[in-house]
């Protein structure tokens, strides 16, 4: 078996496979198909400092090679997740990672401070395509500036691996990227999902309630993959991979891109083995090349 093992700052992953933050619930939803400790991580649901009750029904609909969602991060907030949910995931061993989210500068902060104190938790994914309710709505992340505040301040209060998810609806990924580590980044997940929207032509009606919603799967893939190439010219920090990823041949693809470990998101409403077949196939890919090491083939597209 080739060494599947990677490194994404401090953190050490015993294959590159992480599952994608609102698609794997917090790990236990799984437990009845899988052993969650054989993936190199888990990213758990979006978490906030305030309770949130998510958007209005329907929030999910299934497109042409991917689907829709506009859940809303649905939780119970951060102090819950601290007294009812971390105490199940220490079973685990594995990196578990929260996906870390908020509103305003300050609720990201506070956020960050209750996980900071979970020994268990190896890192926070910071997802800073909410929407910055003092800046009118916007995403943080679709501006440099608004960028380098966000990751700042958390990076401030925040000790351990900091992984940033930057949102692909923005006209050059790779200057935001920049932002991102100049702010204390420690990595990059990437992509986010696309903004999208689905019409009833029966009803003449949006077929979700907030009309537009985040566009992943298959579809997606081929921004993902481009994004991915670009950042990993621009920046010098480890990349994990997002976006359609569906299969083993998907995944080295975007190693090839310059991704150093990847989450599946969508694939998991499939087929909740995925990811162990994921592990399995690029486990495959290496020893019919002849390469030891998953580190042989990151970033190596030849042109």
């Amino acid at each position: 078996m080739a060494d599947l093992s990677t490194t994404i700052h401090k953190l050490k992953l015993k294959n590159p496979v992480l599952t994608a933050s609102g698609t794997f619930g917090y790990g236990v939803e799984f437990d009845d198909f899988l052993d969650v400790s054989m993936l190199g991580g888990i990213v758990v649901k979006g978490t906030t400092i305030h309770p949130r009750q998510g958007n209005q029904y329907p929030r999910m609909a299934e497109t042409a090679s991917g689907m829709l969602n506009s859940v809303g991060l649905q939780n119970k907030g951060a102090k819950y997740f601290a007294s009812d949910i971390y105490p199940v995931l220490t079973k685990y061993n594995t990196n578990i990672l929260v996906n870390v989210s908020g509103s305003t500068i300050e609720e990201y902060i506070s956020c960050a401070e209750i996980i900071n104190e979970l020994d268990h938790i190896s890192g926070i994914e910071l997802n800073i395509s909410c929407p910055n309710v003092k800046e009118g709505g916007m995403a943080f992340g679709t501006s440099c500036a608004s960028i380098d505040a966000v990751v700042s301040a958390v990076r401030s209060v925040y000790n351990k691996t900091m992984i940033v998810k930057l949102s692909p609806n923005v006209t050059d990924i790779g200057e935001l990227a920049k932002a991102a580590v100049s702010g204390g980044a420690d990595g990059l997940s990437l992509i986010n999902t696309l903004l999208g929207m689905a019409i009833n032509a029966e009803t003449r009606k949006p077929v979700l309630a907030t009309v537009t919603g985040g566009l992943s799967g298959p579809a997606i893939k081929p921004v993902a993959l481009r994004m991915v190439w670009e950042v990993a010219k621009a920046v010098n920090v480890p990349i994990i991979g997002i976006g359609g990823i569906m299969n083993a041949t998907d995944a080295i693809e975007f190693f090839l891109a310059g991704a150093s470990a990847i989450q599946v998101g969508t694939a998991n409403y499939i087929d909740p083995l995925i990811t162990l077949k994921i592990i399995d196939g690029i486990d495959s890919y290496l020893n019919r090349h002849n390469y030891s090491s998953i580190s042989n083939i990151v970033g190596e597209l030849q042109m």
